[in-house]
């Protein structure tokens, strides 16, 4: 699996150090010059580049003029295309749209599965697949409905295991492949990423968890986390004091990836 951590402004001279690949949110390269900057250095140097629709950040996704300007500005290897959250109906219509307009030749369009029940998460993903041709398709960490597949009586365990039942169920089903491609959307607790030892078809993930929780002093247990820090990274500073708490936690992160 790739691996990326996003990181708060102050940080991103770390990003080639410590992540896999470079993973950009949009809205920031309209709004910090450095953040901006960052990214068209990364683009000069060859990095590999998925760029997200800050659907996550913003509460809605990006405006789509200036997703377009910055997919044809950076040409990411990959760009998430806009998604509504918990909303299948609307995200398979915005990914019908997506389909239709040319980008780069280099990028490829990751769509992301939204729903409100396992039923309709194995219809949207596959519709994403079969009826529209997403090459890549992304399971996003927080929805509310992964509780449902795995109720506890802490809620980001419901979800943690919620998104591993949800995706090992459409895996059985065969909904899912091992020749698919599979990005993965965060994370409610980092301890997650091991159960998905037997599924080839991870490719990628991103989560900031690792250096949020490190720059405000938290540090990663040997089974990792059972609570999680609400800050988003496009608003968080943290200490930078804590970076070698940081490193701790992005090394113990590691760890939790099974090896292939």
């Amino acid at each position: 699996m790739k691996i990326s951590h996003e990181l708060p402004m102050g940080l991103l001279y770390m990003d080639s150090q410590i992540n896999n690949y470079s993973y950009c949110l949009p809205h920031l390269l309209d709004r910090n010059e450095e953040y901006k900057n960052h990214f068209l250095k990364a683009k000069e140097e060859g990095r590999y580049v998925i760029m997200d629709n800050s659907l996550h950040e913003l509460g809605e996704a990006y405006d789509t003029k200036r997703l377009l300007h910055w997919v044809h500005e950076l040409e990411p290897d990959e760009f998430i295309v806009s998604d509504v959250w918990q909303n299948k109906a609307h995200t398979l219509r915005n990914a019908k749209h997506w389909n239709s307009i040319k980008l780069p030749k280099k990028t490829t369009k990751v769509a992301v599965v939204q729903a409100n029940s396992y039923c309709e998460a194995m219809e949207c993903y596959h519709i994403l697949k079969e009826h529209l041709g997403y090459q890549k398709i992304a399971f996003s960490y927080g929805a509310d409905w992964y509780v449902d597949e795995f109720p506890h009586p802490n809620p980001l365990v419901g979800k943690m295991m919620g998104r591993i039942i949800t995706i090992s169920k459409l895996y059985k089903a065969k909904v899912i492949s091992d020749g698919d491609r599979v990005h993965l959307l965060g994370c409610a607790l980092p301890q997650e990423f091991g159960y998905y030892a037997d599924m080839p078809f991870i490719e990628s993930i991103d989560t900031s968890n690792p250096v949020i929780h490190g720059l405000a002093g938290i540090k990663y247990e040997e089974y990792g986390l059972l609570d999680k820090l609400p800050h988003k990274v496009d608003k968080f500073g943290g200490d930078s004091d804590n970076w070698e708490i940081v490193l701790y936690n992005v090394n113990k992160f590691k760890e939790f990836i099974p090896k292939k």
